[in-house]
């Protein structure tokens, strides 16, 4: 009886915006206390999180995706993805979906991807005759697209809570992030084929100009990812390489920030959200070590297992809870509560590891566009000024593409380990 009076007392402080770490922690340390086992164990999982060498990349790459977002990037990279593309029937969709996925790849958070770029691609897919409706939709969706690519923050949270190689998953996630963009591209061409849409001609010129201005950011993504799948550096060096460009591209070639009075603001604000983070990350970790002690996904997996022994209905199984966390929780929150209990039950059931990476990403991609509650719903809406149901009705379609893009992924492993191998 008190376990439970427990349990909804903490479930009512999340309710009322108590922090989660705080939650998090009271969990786990009253699990501890009425198991009678030593609070050292808290303790000793931060001291391995602290000694994990992978947890540097994280506010390195951050703090570089802030520097992009706040220079002139987004327009860049919008000009020359429209000068590559669009000229195709549906181009200028297609520069939405490519354009905010590289960012979202950068930044790591969908929400500043709507906010950053939706004022440049939505009147600009207005004016280019596209519908309200699909216009709304596509941007919505494109907010969280480029989460599989790296260097996307939750690829590297991931890969530290659930013990993967960081450079691994960097891998796996090109091929499924790329059949996301390919199969929305398809719809997006075959919407607006024939609606009278404006098509940019192709010009060389353009194509050239567009180049000319992005030249010294062009390299940043073939950088990354090149120099990790040849093995020249790790995701660390990378993390360095990456935040020392940007600083400097940024900074002293484009100039798009001032030095004195930019650098200190970016720097606190990418550390806050670092700083938050690694806060929830710290107190998750002693919650896992409790419930590993308890066996509790050992328990989980015997109780599954009476009613579902093949793998095949486990992981529909597993798709379905994941899209409804990923609609009640932002990504970070998920990964460091989800992923421990998830993961030993997967692995029970043959599922590798970076797959389960990658479907579970996929999955809280897909939760974040996610009736009634997915956060990018409500982003958008506010960025926008349109009205939340109108932003349901726009993203059905594409939550159906990316249904059937997941399901590919699901049950195709090769389309996640096919790099990897």
């Amino acid at each position: 009886m008190l376990n439970f009076i427990l349990i909804l007392l903490f479930v009512l402080f999340a309710l009322f915006r108590t922090p989660l770490f705080a939650v998090i922690s009271a969990i786990a340390i009253l699990s501890f206390l009425t198991a009678q086992t030593d609070l050292s164990a808290i303790i000793i999982e931060m001291v391995r999180l602290a000694n994990t060498s992978t947890l540097i990349a994280i506010p390195l790459f951050t703090f570089a995706g802030y520097i992009l977002a706040e220079s002139n990037t987004p327009k860049r990279l919008v000009n020359l993805t429209q000068a590559l593309f669009g000229w195709i029937p549906g181009g200028l969709a297609i520069v939405v979906l490519v354009s905010c996925a590289v960012f979202t790849a950068f930044t790591g958070a969908s929400g500043i991807t709507i906010v950053a770029l939706g004022g440049l691609v939505f009147p600009a897919l207005i004016k280019g005759n596209y519908s309200e409706k699909f216009s709304l939709g596509l941007v919505t969706t494109s907010g969280s697209l480029g989460l599989l690519f790296p260097p996307s923050l939750p690829l590297i949270l991931y890969a530290l809570v659930a013990q993967v190689d960081v450079d691994k998953l960097f891998i796996a996630g090109i091929i499924p992030g790329t059949l996301l963009i390919v199969l929305l591209s398809i719809y997006s061409i075959a919407r607006n084929y024939k609606s009278g849409i404006k098509i940019q001609k192709f010009s060389f010129r353009n194509l050239w100009r567009a180049t000319i201005d992005a030249i010294w950011e062009i390299p940043l993504p073939f950088i990354i990812i090149g120099g990790i799948y040849a093995g020249l550096f790790t995701v660390i060096e990378a993390s360095v390489i990456t935040a020392v460009y940007v600083l400097i591209v940024e900074f002293f070639i484009y100039r798009d920030l001032n030095f004195r009075k930019d650098l200190t603001r970016i720097m606190k604000e990418s550390m806050i959200l670092v700083g938050g983070i690694l806060i929830i990350l710290a107190s998750a970790l002693g919650l896992t070590s409790y419930l590993i002690d308890a066996q509790v996904p050992m328990k989980i997996f015997e109780f599954i297992q009476k009613y579902i022994s093949s793998k095949y209905a486990f992981l529909l199984l597993l798709n379905i809870f994941l899209l409804v966390v990923g609609m009640l929780m932002d990504i970070f929150s998920a990964i460091i509560v989800v992923v421990p209990i998830i993961t030993p039950i997967a692995m029970k059931f043959g599922v590798d590891p970076v797959h389960l990476g990658i479907i579970f990403l996929t999955n809280l991609e897909i939760g974040y566009l996610t009736p009634p509650v997915g956060l990018n719903l409500f982003i958008s809406s506010f960025r926008f000024e349109k009205p939340i149901i109108k932003i349901y009705t726009s993203t059905l379609p594409f939550i159906f593409i990316l249904l059937i893009a997941l399901l590919l992924i699901t049950y195709i492993p090769e389309i996640s380990l096919f790099l990897v191998k």
